[in-house]
């Protein structure tokens, strides 16, 4: 087969790169789609944008069909705060067709070395925000929205074109349903008296800036030293808080703060969202927000959608006030299981997860490979 790579110019061209995955991923039953909005929202109006160096491709046949895409992103923070020059791979779909990969990957490499750079890495996003990681393990299972699902040949054909391991994601099946461990809950009440510590009021937080960007001052520094990670912008920070923070459930949320208002903890978790966006088949309207809407009110499922503690305290034990928190109401609620977000294996907060009853649920890998 003849592969033509076309580069992205026009609003067309992103249209066609952003619903080529619909078609792919047709009649997979685990596949959850990205709204189409989002996603090109994302690759044309994203804060990111502002530093991070962006290229996209779709890989063509003789009939000019789309049969591959791809995203080329060089982010000078990152390389900057991890002393590195790596081009990044992302949004890389394609055919089972080795040679489509192959082309694909190798005008990423092309272009990262026109820009002086000396390794690729992927899939990741501009940032940790969002979506990373090929899926290796777990391809029978529906992963959470802010995930990517591929096919089992993905992960074959990067090792087929000399890619290795940098770092792998762990994503777990927790049992939600049970009363919270006693132990878990004395821990809890006596660090909260302890540090003077407290949960706060979700509507706070909602209707003040100071407090979102606190936390994301929190989030920062609890993420700093994972690979692959780099600080969110001011920008950032703002566009994530207006599109995220409106949405928060209190019994799915707590943000753990001392006596200064100063952000310890951290766990915030969303309904999943998962069938409601396979059902919606990435269009808002005109049913899909209706779908969406309605598992947001009634749901047994939930995604752990971020988890962590300011540095100063690690290793205290303070994780166990929000498991407490949102763990008590997921047992009056009768939710059933929770999904983690991917968490990097060598992240040590990872470890917490040992006192429930959790299986593994998805397995992601980030390859590398030098220019």
């Amino acid at each position: 087969m003849k592969i033509l790579l076309k580069e992205i110019v026009s609003k067309s061209d992103i249209k066609r790169f952003v619903k080529f995955p619909h078609k792919l991923y047709k009649e997979s039953k685990e596949y959850v789609p990205s709204l189409d909005a989002d996603e090109i929202s994302s690759l044309t109006k994203s804060p990111s944008l502002e530093y991070c160096k962006l290229k996209m491709w779709l890989a063509l046949n003789e009939k000019s069909e789309v049969v591959g895409r791809v995203a080329g992103m060089i982010n000078p923070r990152s390389n900057e705060f991890h002393s590195e020059r790596r081009v990044r791979f992302g949004w890389l779909d394609f055919i089972d067709d080795f040679a489509v990969a192959e082309a694909l990957v190798q005008r990423v490499m092309e272009w990262g070395r026109e820009m002086g750079m000396e390794e690729i890495h992927g899939p990741l996003s501009f940032n940790t925000w969002g979506k990373q990681g090929m899926m290796i393990e777990g391809f029978e299972n529906i992963p959470p929205v802010n995930c990517i699902y591929n096919y089992p040949y993905y992960p074959r054909y990067m090792e087929k074109m000399g890619f290795v391991k940098q770092l792998d994601w762990i994503q777990l099946k927790i049992a939600t349903g049970s009363p919270i461990d006693q132990r878990i809950v004395r821990v809890n009440n006596m660090l909260l008296e302890k540090y003077k510590l407290r949960v706060l009021d979700i509507k706070s937080i909602k209707n003040r800036d100071e407090l979102v960007e606190g936390f994301f001052r929190s989030y920062n520094q609890s993420f700093r030293d994972i690979d692959n990670f780099v600080p969110l912008t001011d920008l950032e920070i703002k566009n994530i808080g207006k599109e995220y923070f409106p949405k928060l459930k209190p019994e799915l949320t707590s943000i753990v703060v001392d006596s200064d208002n100063n952000i310890a903890a951290f766990g915030i978790c969303f309904p999943s969202l998962s069938k409601a966006f396979q059902r919606a088949k990435g269009k808002l309207f005109p049913f899909g927000l209706f779908h969406i809407l309605k598992t947001f009110k009634k749901y047994d499922t939930i995604d752990f959608m971020m988890i962590g503690a300011a540095p100063e305290w690690q290793h205290k034990g303070v994780t166990s006030i929000f498991h407490t928190h949102i763990g008590t109401n997921l047992h009056k609620m009768g939710v059933m299981t929770g999904i983690t977000n991917p968490q990097a294996e060598n992240n040590s907060a990872f470890k917490v997860w040992e006192r429930y009853d959790a299986q593994p649920y998805m397995k992601r890998r980030c390859y590398i490979k030098t220019l």
